[in-house]
């Protein structure tokens, strides 16, 4: 590939130009993909050559540069059948006219590209420009070299489950504020962009504003991630079972009219917990106001811009200790300053249980086990629940957990399923199939701090008189002034005393690490609260709950 070469449209027709030389489009017959290039050589195996990167990277440009059909210049990838319809749309459905393709130099079998175009709708032009790459393999049957088919080729953030569309918008644009009236933006804040782009696809039509005309990243169901409940929905939504992400406006043609969202986001807070986030790769966090069950900020830092603080599922480790120390609680079968056991191992049901790195406590109460996060002080006691489904029914009827949650946007409620065996034993300490995120989390440690279950919202329940969750019972105030003493013990001296230690409010936490097959590292949980603000994280691979979410919890609570 020669480093000046572009891949132009002149009057509608593309052609290859380098260094002011122009370049015919390659002509094709029959071959692997049902067509090749005119001059046949032999099957080639091992590594690719410069001069093949080149004539794949420059043969695939240029017929879909020129205009070419796109199921045949589908032929020129490794899969035809779903590079077709992509490249069809890139004409068809996104309406790109007047392409400038610029190639940069490759690196390795990586070509760069820039593409610089016209997008035309209905009497209105806007010039766009992006950059790609495409990478270069050989073909499994006949050796000949081919483009690797990704919908990413043809534009960075197309995927399998996402489509480029320009149109008159679904909805009409929204100004979201916070709950002070501060404009909230994805430029300032980025983890709010897959959330605005929700709230706008949610409330765009009764914010009072108008439509314009948009070339959208138009997302389909579909996909990888996991996900749970649609706030509106009995069982979770095609989007939310898929954990796609928002339609996103990509170029704006001609502007819409914006109508003004109330939303329950406090700017100071999601500024900190964005700030948080960013000090790991993987990571999320959610504060909420316990008082209210409001929810004040929503921050993730993922390369895919999906909001798995609300929507992800994943065993919590020892942060579900909080769930289950209310139900050890209100069973009378501990209370916090009566001794409890606390051995280095326990067995049940055939499986051993044991705390990190071997340790026990000799003659401690329940809150010193609670505190250091013992695990066999929870398990020993499971037999004596006398219901194999006693800690579901605690997660449900006190917490809220698997309730429909009507956030305001596609949010996962949690799932504590009733457990028999060693199961239920891994579920006491937050593993096997218990299964929550962030936003569960947070709605945990608010409903200890208060009592009483209150359903997290971003928005009004008002705005579109959707009935959010309530549980069916509240804590008993002596078992709540039990559990919040239990957590601030964790606070001041336990697991969490690190990275608490410098809030100074009426102050409580829970740590959590949790194992996770493939990784060599557990992931890292926290939560905790100050006063009237509670906070949840996790971070990827990060370890003891203290370590990493720690940090980013108290800095989230600071924030106020």
């Amino acid at each position: 590939m020669r480093s000046g070469a572009k891949v132009a449209v002149i009057g509608g027709v593309f052609a290859v130009v380098a260094g002011g030389v122009g370049y015919g489009a390659y002509t094709f017959l029959g071959g692997e993909s049902g067509i090749t290039a005119t001059t046949k050589s032999e099957v080639r195996t091992g590594p690719l050559s410069a001069a093949e990167i080149d004539e794949a990277a420059k043969g695939f440009l240029t017929a879909w540069a020129d205009g070419t059909d796109a199921a045949e210049v589908a032929q020129l990838t490794n899969d035809a059948v779903a590079a077709g319809p992509v490249i069809s749309g890139f004409r068809e459905e996104a309406h790109v006219q007047d392409a400038v393709i610029t190639p940069g130099p490759a690196t390795g079998t990586t070509v760069p590209f820039t593409v610089k175009a016209t997008v035309s709708f209905k009497g209105q032009s806007k010039p766009w420009s992006y950059e790609s790459e495409l990478k270069v393999v050989r073909g499994e049957s006949t050796g000949r070299p081919l483009v690797a088919w990704s919908p990413s080729v043809v534009h960075p953030k197309l995927t399998d489950n996402s489509r480029l569309v320009t149109g008159e918008a679904s909805n009409p644009p929204i100004k979201a504020v916070d709950r002070s009236g501060a404009e909230l933006t994805a430029e300032k804040y980025p983890s709010l962009a897959p959330l605005l782009s929700e709230l706008r696809k949610r409330y765009g039509d009764k914010a009072g504003g108008s439509a314009g005309i948009e070339l959208v990243l138009k997302g389909d169901s579909g996909g990888e991630n996991g996900s749970g409940s649609d706030d509106g929905a009995g069982d979770a939504s095609a989007d939310a079972k898929a954990g796609a992400v928002a339609d996103q406006t990509l170029l704006t043609l001609a502007k819409g009219k914006p109508g003004t969202l109330e939303t329950t986001l406090d700017a100071g807070v999601q500024a900190a917990a964005e700030k948080a986030v960013k000090k790991y790769s993987e990571a999320s966090a959610v504060a909420v106001k316990p008082s209210t069950g409001e929810i004040l900020a929503v921050a993730n830092n993922r390369k895919d811009g999906w909001n798995a603080a609300m929507l992800g599922r994943q065993a919590p480790g020892s942060t579900m200790k909080v769930m289950t120390a209310a139900l050890l609680l209100e069973k009378d079968l501990v209370a916090a300053d009566r001794p409890a056991e606390c051995p280095k191992q326990a067995m049940y049901q055939g499986a051993t249980f044991q705390n990190l790195d071997g340790f026990d406590i000799k003659g401690g109460t329940f809150s010193q086990s609670f505190a250091r996060s013992c695990n066999t002080a929870f398990i020993k006691l499971i037999d004596d629940t006398g219901d194999d489904g006693a800690l579901a029914k605690e997660a449900k009827e006190v917490f809220g957990i698997g309730l429909n949650w009507q956030t305001g946007v596609p949010s996962f409620d949690g799932s504590v399923p009733a457990g028999t065996g060693s199961e239920a034993a891994a579920q006491y300490i937050g593993q096997g199939t218990v299964q929550m995120n962030v936003l569960n989390l947070a709605s945990v440690t608010a409903t200890a701090k208060t009592g009483s279950f209150k359903q997290p919202v971003i928005v009004s329940p008002s705005l579109d008189d959707r009935e959010v969750a309530t549980a069916s019972r509240s804590l008993a105030p002596g078992v709540t002034d039990q559990l919040r003493s239990m957590m601030r013990l964790t606070a001041t001296s336990g697991t969490g005393a690190k990275a608490m230690s410098g809030l100074g409010g009426d102050k409580g936490a829970k740590t959590g690490s949790a194992e996770v097959d493939g990784q060599e590292t557990s992931n890292s949980w926290f939560t905790g609260y100050e006063d009237d603000l509670a906070a949840a994280a996790v971070v990827q691979s990060g370890g003891h709950g203290g370590d990493a979410a720690g940090p980013l919890v108290a800095a989230v609570l600071g924030a106020e």
